[in-house]
């Protein structure tokens, strides 16, 4: 039967379909790139870049909220340089400001981020100036008489690649390898011993030497005969005994107590949200009362699928849910001893020198090693069995090769269809039609949809992989930001460097051996010879070097952005206008943005990977590399010095992530030196010169990890000497330390969060709750910027009148609506100031000693609320916390000494006066009952103020 017309011409146009799908994909990138495109890249990046600098110069002066929140809210040591009110005052700072004023400012982190930079410029400027004294002129005289001969037409930009060359020239391509690894050796080498000398300073700094956790060691996976506060003294003595005898607290098991506090987080969180909606307007509410799902975690409405009334159910479920984590943590004592601790020593020496010895070593199975800053820990990760953090680590690898491989097929037909929509009309008639009928929406649809797709996937990717490290058992957020580094360095060099750039010459090799196996009759070994698979690569990613340049160059755009801060203005203005938020969220919204070390350090990586692979085929990449970091090297600068902070700090750990990552990409780079000159060149002598250069690079890894990282890592390896070298043990101080207060779960101690309702809507409160809570709060001033406000109580803030709100809410006027006023509470300062460090002292030297004690700090005392949130104001105004009565007084081996006050003598030694800059009369012990009261003789009375009436008026006497 012959084939109908119709059917014939829907065979040649589903032929013809797939011919052209082949053809584009194997070479997506002929229409796109030449020399006209990439200046055309590199007038549009240079001038948009400039016109958005100049509007950041231009907003600056008048919205520090968003350009300079650090210079509004830290404190002490912290605070930046100041800056006036002119276009260009913020460069000023910026050029002065020198290295060791910076580790006191910003952070260890910060600096050694910007140092990083810095080497970065320097290696491409360097590299730029023999790059292109070499490579430019051997590749354009050595290729002029074949591209001559063949094509006089060849694109200037394709003149400098070495496609047309042959022979020897390319021993200019060897010793190029060579100079290259010793100018990228002696930049690393010099800032090995840069961040050596910044992490000795570290460890002389006065914080570094009064913290806890600086003379602490954390110990886990000890064994079930080991689980005490004995055990862990007879484990570090087995490694090296000391003059100093540790004090050791072995962790005891929380069980579900950080669930329910998370899920008492987020109820928290959802009931602010639909009581920020729902009074929105406080003159006119909604007709109906807002309905939610039950939680899928509550029990007590399990199996049921109806909606409820949201401020109900949620007000009654966090009651629940407080109820629930007071008896459990009033119970935490009685449960069974975890497989980790902490040991903490006198001296900073004698914790160092035992964790040296203990670095190679794992004494009866357990692994010790210096115990980070107690905000750095992922608490549920410390249990783990060394058998489950293996099993999980390899499934994270294979989940993470799993996404770098589905990733391929996506990427592809990214590059192929969405960067150029009439490739897709060309495959697809019946989207070629609307494409002719709706050009201008079509183009706008192709300028977003590559874009934005790939920037939303990359924009959720390091969160993805930070859930990945997670779940593979990382112990601390410095650990789990390595691991993403890791991951998306690799990730990105895989998908968007080798796979994009070579994903043409595979095809087209791979399709001629189908061809010549199928058609000629060749076998796959012959076809595979003939194909000359070595020149298809090199020809494939010299065809696509100026793609590169032109991506490059665009990033100068990315640079420009991230400096105006233009997406964090758009969104706060249009989020207040036209969306309904939480007064918690216009508060974290007025606080400094955390720093993503990860994707910053990733992206720097992977612009030096893809510039050193395409150096010596394309030598302007470096050209066009050392300008981005030129400019950004100034601009990272002044974020991190006035915008960004540094949520978790780590002190500098990162430095041995990103120098073996950089010797990766010089590894890279010899091996396209090695492709080329296998390719083109005298194949095995220059072959052989090379081998030399891997071996080299290993090499100097391995130095520089002798000679550096014992001294990066350690403050001492020192020896203890004989019994002479003992030093007093200073019991007040062991005292104070209280190791597993200190170094216990945050769930033992952690404030509970109060939902906050913004003070427009306070009347309103007692008409849309129906129910009550039977809680015993009472209403206080915290602070002087909010109150707790409860239901059917006298208000402290209007005398002799009952209290409307049903249930304890947090009132939030709009002039206290600033991170100004609430960056002393742990549930903001967790987030945005690396637990309070920033403004002010870190919580590892200010933690009570007691969960009952009042927090201190620079600017005097904060706020501390327990599950009950009751409140005892003191002598200032300034409330103290009580905690849950059996986490007081139940016996415990977390703690050597009972926080009872019953066990304090008055004018015993807790009692004993020290001076400090701050306080002439701080009492050792901070929980004492006459804390922070002067001593006779030094208290002069007010007479002339406090004898009036106007003087207490104010207070409700």
């Amino acid at each position: 039967m012959l084939p109908s017309p119709a059917g014939s011409l829907l065979a040649r146009e589903t032929t013809s379909s797939t011919d052209e799908f082949l053809k584009l994909v194997s070479d997506p990138f002929s229409s796109q790139l030449s020399s006209k495109s990439v200046l055309v890249a590199l007038g549009t990046s240079l001038g948009v870049t400039f016109v958005i600098a100049l509007l950041f110069c231009l907003l600056r002066p008048y919205n520090t909220i968003v350009y300079a929140p650090r210079l509004r809210h830290a404190e002490g040591k912290h605070v930046p340089p100041p800056m006036g009110k002119g276009l260009f005052a913020w460069v000023k700072p910026i050029l002065t400001t020198k290295e060791d004023t910076l580790v006191e400012n910003i952070g260890l982190d910060a600096t050694i981020f910007l140092r990083f930079t810095k080497m970065c410029r320097n290696i491409f400027l360097v590299l730029s100036l023999v790059g292109c004294a070499i490579l430019i002129p051997v590749n354009v005289v050595g290729g002029h008489s074949l591209y001559k001969q063949w094509d006089s037409s060849i694109d200037g930009l394709m003149k400098m690649t070495p496609q047309y060359m042959f022979g020897s020239i390319f021993w200019a391509f060897v010793a190029c390898a060579y100079a290259f690894d010793g100018i990228i050796c002696y930049f690393l080498w010099r800032n090995y011993k840069a961040v050596t000398r910044l992490r000795r300073a570290y460890f002389d700094s006065p914080e570094y030497q009064a913290s806890l956790h600086a003379r602490t060691l954390m110990v886990t996976d000890i064994p079930k005969s080991l689980r005490s506060d004995e055990g862990i003294v007879k484990i570090t003595d087995d490694l090296k005994t000391t003059p100093e005898v540790p004090r050791a607290a072995i962790a005891r098991n929380t069980k579900d107590l950080p669930d329910l506090i998370e899920e008492h987080q987020e109820a928290v969180i959802e009931l602010e949200k639909v009581l920020a909606k729902y009074l929105k307007n406080p003159n006119k509410l909604p007709a109906n009362r807002p309905m939610c799902m039950p939680s899928k975690k509550d029990s007590s409405h399990a199996g049921k699928s109806e909606k409820v009334d949201a401020i109900n159910y949620l007000t009654n479920r966090i009651d629940h849910l407080e109820k629930r984590i007071r008896e459990v943590r009033e119970s935490v004592d009685k449960r069974d001893a975890m497989p980790y601790g902490f040991a903490s020593y006198e001296s900073i020496d004698s914790a160092h020198s035992v964790a040296y010895v203990a670095k190679n070593k794992h004494p009866h199975g357990t692994t010790v090693r210096l115990a980070p800053k107690p905000n750095d820990i992922i608490w549920k990760n410390l249990p783990l069995t060394p058998a489950t953090r293996k099993r999980r680590r390899i499934i994270n690898n294979l989940w993470v090769a799993l996404l770098t491989l589905v990733w391929i097929a996506p990427n592809a037909l990214i590059a192929v269809f969405l960067t150029n929509l009439s490739n897709l009309g060309l495959v697809w008639a019946g989207f070629r039609t609307q494409l002719e009928t709706n050009p201008n929406f079509w183009a706008v649809v192709q300028g977003v949809a590559s874009p934005a797709i790939t920037s939303l996937f990359y924009f959720f990717l390091p969160s993805i992989f930070r859930r990945l490290s997670i779940k593979a058992g990382d112990v601390t957020k410095t650990s789990r930001e390595r691991h993403v580094i890791h991951q998306l360095f690799s990730f990105f060099v895989f998908n968007n460097l080798i796979v994009f750039s070579l994903f043409a010459a595979l095809w087209q090799f791979i399709a001629t051996v189908i061809d010549e196996t199928k058609n000629q009759n060749k076998s796959v070994m012959q076809a595979l010879q003939d194909g000359h698979p070595l020149v298809k690569i090199m020809l494939a990613l010299c065809n696509v070097s100026p793609f590169w340049i032109s991506w490059l160059l665009q990033r100068n755009l990315g640079a420009a952005i991230d400096l105006s801060q233009i997406a964090n203005l758009a969104w706060g203005s249009f989020a207040r206008k036209f969306l309904s938020p939480t007064p918690r969220q216009m508060i974290e919204w007025t606080a400094p943005p955390p720093f993503d070390y990860a994707s910053y350090y990733n992206y720097f990586l992977f612009y030096m990977t893809v510039a050193l692979c395409f150096s010596t085929l394309q030598p302007v990449v470096l050209l066009v590399t050392a300008l981005y970091f030129v400019i950004d090297a100034y601009w990272k600068k002044y974020l991190l010095m006035y915008v960004f902070i540094t949520k978790t700090e780590s002190g500098g750990q990162f430095w041995r992530v990103l120098f073996n990552r950089v010797l990766f990409a010089a590894f890279v780079s010899n091996v396209v030196v090695a492709l080329l000159v296998a390719a083109r060149g005298d194949r095995w002598p220059m072959l052989s010169a090379m081998i030399p250069l891997p071996l080299l690079l290993i090499g100097f890894k391995f130095y520089c990890k002798i000679s550096f990282d014992n001294q990066i890592h350690y403050y001492t390896k020192g020896e203890i000497k004989g019994p002479e070298a003992a030093m007093p043990i200073d019991k007040e101080s062991r005292r104070r330390d209280r190791v597993g207060v200190r170094f216990g779960h945050p769930a033992l101690y952690k404030p509970l969060t109060i939902p906050m309702v913004h003070e427009k809507s306070r009347h309103l409160l007692s008409e849309i709750y129906r129910g009550r809570l039977d809680i015993d709060t009472d209403a206080a001033n915290v602070a002087g910027y909010s109150d707790v406000y409860s239901m059917k109580r006298m208000s402290r803030d209007r005398p002799g009148k009952a209290a409307g709100a049903p249930a304890p809410f947090e009132i939030v006027s709009e002039q206290k609506l600033d991170f100004e006023n609430f960056k002393d509470r742990p549930e903001f300062s967790e987030e945005f100031g690396g637990d309070g460090e920033v403004y002010g002292k870190p919580s590892d030297l200010i933690r009570p000693g007691t969960p009952g004690s009042v927090m201190t700090n620079d600017r005097g005392r904060s706020v501390s609320r327990d599950s009950e949130r009751t409140f005892t104001p003191d002598e200032e105004g300034v409330p103290g916390t009580t905690y849950p009565a059996g986490y007081h007084t139940t016996p415990s081996a977390l703690r050597e000494y009972s926080p009872s006050p019953d066990d304090r003598k008055y004018g015993g030694p807790d009692m004993t006066a020290t001076r400090t800059e701050s306080n002439p009369y701080q009492l050792k012990d901070e929980t004492a009952l006459l804390y922070e009261a002067a001593p006779m003789g030094h208290g002069t009375p007010r007479l002339e103020e406090s004898s009036t009436f106007d003087y207490f008026k104010g207070r409700p006497l």
